[in-house]
């Protein structure tokens, strides 16, 4: 018989969580409630006694202090509305894994079959009355149920007034549900017909998630009706017609998601001004290229030590260490469950590092998110989530998701566009370090053979993330498979982690990589490459809950799993260390060497593919990119007289308070930032930790002062005017950001990541030309700024169909650019920070203010939406980054900020009330570059600009550097807090106090209620 236990905040204590409900309640909803209890639900289905439970909650689930728990009855308390949140069967429950550990160590055995802990969540509130029900609502406990819990992975149930129970002092006594999974279904393999029409195998692909083109189809076809295929299949025990797991198998590998099939394309293309040229593959051509040109030209100074071939870039950093990085995107599954697609983004992207080479220890992650501006007010179309909905669910996921793992989360942004109600944009990255040897081997290669064990290590296998590599290859529709959603146990990794990193000082294993998008299918495909084949027996892969189809073991992408290759002679050792430390590894099989991947399911072959054809065999696509094919008309006005007679003062406070310049602290202050204690440039900096940091910089070897610096640069509201402007901007402002804070240029390196609409034409697409063209467009900013800066790109990845379509709603993504930037410090104690230090100091602007305001913050303000976007002068950008790291290295640079969203005006306000300090500038200077208005001056957003405070008495040594580069001094620094800002005919244009700015700029997303400190 299964009991409760429930947990809450004893009464006289603060519940602070339920605290933080109430006020999601009124932000989201509009509804005020009185009070708001959170308890914490065990349902415990175990053969054990009541007082094993109570000393479980006493020991583990309850704090002595300030909670009190219930066994068996409701905890006691006033309530009028009662709601219980818990997951669904099979989805991944992380506390109740955590709870059933603790309860075996407190009754001294391992759960027996089918014994668990299961972990729900109670919600208790006062003060909802039927008086307060806005106009067409029946229930304000259902309102507030739609906000609680997704439908999608979760459970509701509702007491008092009329729903289960009344209310009272006893508490609700809902009954005690088991979410066990109980598949009804006897594993079976099904062949697929595909002598069909064109239309059926468009539609068949189409019912079976496969996201695979018509023509892919018939390639698929074709190649199962080859008399040399039918033969070996024959002796295998297959029929003609291709299995589901060998179908399955073949859309994960020729997915989107993972052939990048857009990006390798023959494109002909017709740019903006009418000319006409063939790109064979952007891949090629643009980023490999740039990156091959690179590191031609820095010849024995070239940083890579491998790239675009393993999971991760890796980088030389010290004599003993490498630097390894990846950055991933996990949109789709965060469209549908915020908190979990984002939690998998981020202990997914955690493994792709861990997985490059023989293994890298973890030491920072980085997270960009891109969402729909919070205050939405209109309907929201079919399956779509309330935008401030999304920010909590993916802020929370990938908090709990880094937090949970010991790394901290050291950079990140979130940007906000309206076309990003379709889908968010989930950026996750992590930063490793790898040893250069590792067991007497370089420890960048892999050396799995022939004959090695195929090992899986990890969780275990159920139906999440099934289809989540081709789903992620298509937009978000009616028809998406709940099965995509996952929920990552950053614990259950961590532990992982630990032991494989121990092997592979041992020698345990000749090669790993991550169980990612496609599971097993892609982890061993992909390794199989290597030696020329493979060999597994699903059979014997451990499942969370029987009755799974081979297909769906093969193709599943629970979390939590690596796929190791272990020699004969290390298999029984590395399997006795696994047990040892409590991380579940199975052989499933071994690799061979003789051309293909087969599959068995006890015993019995279910699937045989080629290798050659299983990664070579997808047909190459051929495309056609035309500027403005298609595309809507958008402003092209020029923004002339825009804001006229408009008190700059007041300007400079509500472009602080726009979505886009205001302060993230809110977000910042929840991701831990010090644990493994190698931060030394932190998110927030400055007289009181509020200035926002350009960029971290972080020691992963504390025995070495060098330093990391981790940046990056992305500006999605640019891409309708022109992608070149949005791709160029990005890239210069993660160089920007990393060299503001002392990284040499140098030794930058870069991680390009392309989120795109569909760029392929159709009819329900009919400006998929036109989003091509920008694609090429933004590729050829991206070389342009990377050759002139020589910064070669170490990895990256594409997301190309960020769009939702719902019946004749279509929402597009803006086309956007994440540029991470990973610079180096031979010094991390003579990094510069943003913030100003002493009044007196000089401060100089570096770089050209031009009369670039299309996209800018100002005129998002006055809500013009043409005019020019900045342009990117690389060559020029390149001398001023190297002449300012110049200056850095001397020490006489005091503070540094790059000028980004906002312009220059919000850079001198950043600097000021980042230091608790004031500053005199004049706009005078920088007319010589042929702007001639305040407002111009004040918030052009041009690139290549720094802001920087110099060292009192040495303007002249700082102005030597800067020779012969666009460099003015425009004032100085000052103590009495106020920004004074002088116009181009001699008088005050800006004259405010740095707090009141400091308050407009927190304002707006301070979502914990927070006043300005």
């Amino acid at each position: 018989m299964p009991r409760r236990i429930e947990v809450g905040v004893r009464p006289g204590f603060d519940d602070a969580a339920g605290g933080k409900l109430v006020r999601r309640i009124r932000d989201h909803l509009g509804i005020d409630v009185a009070d708001a209890r959170v308890i914490d639900v065990y349902t415990v289905d175990a053969a054990v006694g009541d007082d094993d439970l109570r000393a479980l909650a006493a020991s583990a689930l309850a704090d002595p202090v300030i909670q009190e728990f219930a066994v068996g009855d409701p905890l006691p308390g006033q309530w009028d509305r009662a709601i219980e949140v818990a997951l669904r069967p099979g989805v991944t429950d992380n506390v109740g894994r955590t709870a059933t550990e603790a309860l075996a160590l407190q009754i001294g055995r391992a759960p027996s079959q089918g014994e668990a802990v299961y972990h729900s969540r109670q919600y208790r509130f006062l003060g909802i009355r039927p008086a307060d029900l806005p106009a067409g609502v029946a229930d304000h406990a259902a309102v507030i149920a739609g906000l609680l819990h997704n439908p999608l992975i979760e459970t509701c149930r509702i007491a008092g007034h009329g729903h289960e129970h009344e209310p009272g002092n006893a508490g609700p006594a809902f009954p005690p549900v088991v979410p066990r999974v109980a598949l009804q279904h006897r594993p079976e393999v099904r062949a697929h017909d595909l002598d069909r029409s064109d239309a059926d195998l468009a539609r068949m692909s189409q019912d079976n998630v496969w996201a695979l083109s018509v023509a892919e189809m018939r390639a698929v076809r074709d190649h199962f009706a080859r008399p040399d295929v039918r033969e070996a299949r024959r002796r295998e025990g297959l029929g003609p017609e291709p299995t589901d797991v060998e179908m399955e198998c073949i859309a994960q590998t020729w997915s989107e998601h993972c052939k990048h099939k857009i990006f390798d394309a023959r494109i002909r293309y017709r740019g903006p001004d009418g000319s006409e040229c063939v790109v064979d593959s952007p891949f090629k051509t643009f980023i490999r290229g740039t990156t091959e040109q690179v590191r031609r030209a820095k010849g024995e100074a070239d940083p890579c030590i491998s790239v675009f071939d393993d999971n991760a870039g890796v980088v030389r950093f010290l004599p003993d260490w490498h630097l390894v990085f990846k950055v991933e995107t996990h949109n789709s599954p965060s469209a549908l469950d915020p908190y979990g697609g984002a939690l998998t983004g981020i202990v997914g992207v955690n493994r792709d590092p861990f997985g490059t080479g023989m293994g890298a220890r973890l030491f920072c992650n980085t997270d960009v998110f891109c969402f729909a501006p919070p205050d939405f007010r209109g309907d929201l179309p079919p399956r779509l989530l309330h935008p401030l909905r999304v920010l909590d669910g993916v802020r929370e996921g990938v908090e709990h998701g880094g937090n949970k793992s010991g790394i901290p989360t050291v950079n990140g942004s979130v940007v906000f566009h309206e076309r990003f109600l379709g889908k968010p944009l989930v950026y996750c990255g992590t930063g490793g370090i790898m040893p250069v040897e590792a067991a007497g081997r370089e420890a960048h290669r892999k050396y799995h053979r022939p004959g090695d064990s195929i090992v899986m290590v990890g969780g275990r296998i159920g139906k999440d993330g099934i289809h989540g590599a081709t789903f992620s290859s298509e937009e978000l529709h009616e028809g998406s498979p709940a099965t995509a959603v996952q929920i990552g146990d950053p614990i259950t990794q961590k532990r992982m982690t630990d032991f494989l990193l121990i092997a592979r000082d041992r020698g345990l294993y000749s090669a790993i990589t991550d169980n990612g998008a496609g599971g097993l299918s892609s982890s061993v495909g992909e390794m199989a490459r290597r030696t020329g084949g493979a060999e597994i027996d699903l059979a014997d892969a451990p499942l969370k809950y029987p009755g799974l189809d081979p297909w769906e073991i093969l193709l599943s992408e629970a979390q939590e799993r690596m796929t190791v290759a272990a020699p004969p002679s290390d298999l029984s050792a590395f399997l006795d260390l696994a047990g040892r430390m409590g991380v579940p590894a199975t052989p499933l099989g071994r690799f061979t060497d003789d051309g293909f991947f087969r599959v068995r399911y006890a015993g019995k072959t279910v699937g045989l593919l080629d290798m050659e054809f299983l990664h070579e065999g997808v047909p190459r696509m051929d495309l056609e990119a035309v500027w403005g094919a298609g595309a809507p008309a958008g402003g092209t006005g020029t923004g002339t007289g825009a804001g006229a007679g408009m008190d700059l003062g007041d300007a400079l406070e509500r472009v602080l308070a726009r979505y886009n310049v205001c302060s993230k602290h809110y977000f910042v202050r929840q991701y831990d930032h010090e644990v493994q204690g190698g931060s030394v440039v932190k998110p927030l900096v400055g007289a009181r930790g509020t200035g926002p940091s350009d960029a971290a910089v972080v020691r992963p070897v504390l025995a070495s002062w060098r330093g990391v610096a981790v940046g990056h640069g992305v500006a999605p509201k640019y891409a309708d005017l022109d992608a070149r402007s949005m791709a160029g901007s990005a890239v210069d402002e993660g160089i920007r950001n990393v060299v503001a804070v002392g990284a040499d240029p140098g030794t930058i390196v870069g991680l390009d990541n392309f989120c795109w609409p569909d760029p392929i034409p159709s009819a329900r697409n009919p400006d998929g030309g036109h989003k091509l063209a920008q694609l090429v467009r933004a590729c050829e900013a991206l070389r342009e700024v990377c050759l002139a800066f020589g910064v070669p790109l170490i990895s990256g990845k594409d997301s190309m169909k960020n769009d939702y379509h719902h019946g004749d709603v279509r929402i597009s993504v803006p086309p956007t650019l994440l540029f991470t930037a990973i610079g180096q410090l031979d010094d991390a104690r003579k990094a510069v920070t943003m913030d100003f230090k002493r009044s007196g100091d000089a401060v100089y602007v570096a770089g050209r203010t031009t009369a670039e305001m299309g996209g800018s913050e100002y005129f998002g303000l006055l809500g013009i939406a043409g005019g020019v976007p900045p342009d990117v002068r690389p060559e020029e950008g390149a001398r001023i980054a190297r002449a300012l790291h110049r200056a850095i290295r001397e020490a006489i640079v005091t503070a540094c900020h790059d000028c980004s969203d906002g312009g220059l005006a919000i850079a001198l306000a950043e600097c000021a009330f980042a230091g608790d300090a004031g500053v005199e500038a004049d706009l005078r200077p920088l007319a010589a570059d042929g702007a001639d208005r305040d407002d111009v001056l004040l918030f052009s957003e041009s690139n290549h600009r720094f802001v920087a405070s110099i060292r009192q008495g040495s303007e002249a040594a700082f102005e030597r550097i800067m020779a012969g580069l666009p460099c003015r001094l425009v004032g100085k620094v000052t103590s009495d807090r106020r920004v004074r800002i002088v116009g181009l005919e001699g008088a005050a244009v800006v004259d405010r106090d740095t707090r009141e700015l400091e308050a407009a700029w927190r304002r707006p997303l301070d979502l914990a209620g927070e006043d300005a400190r």
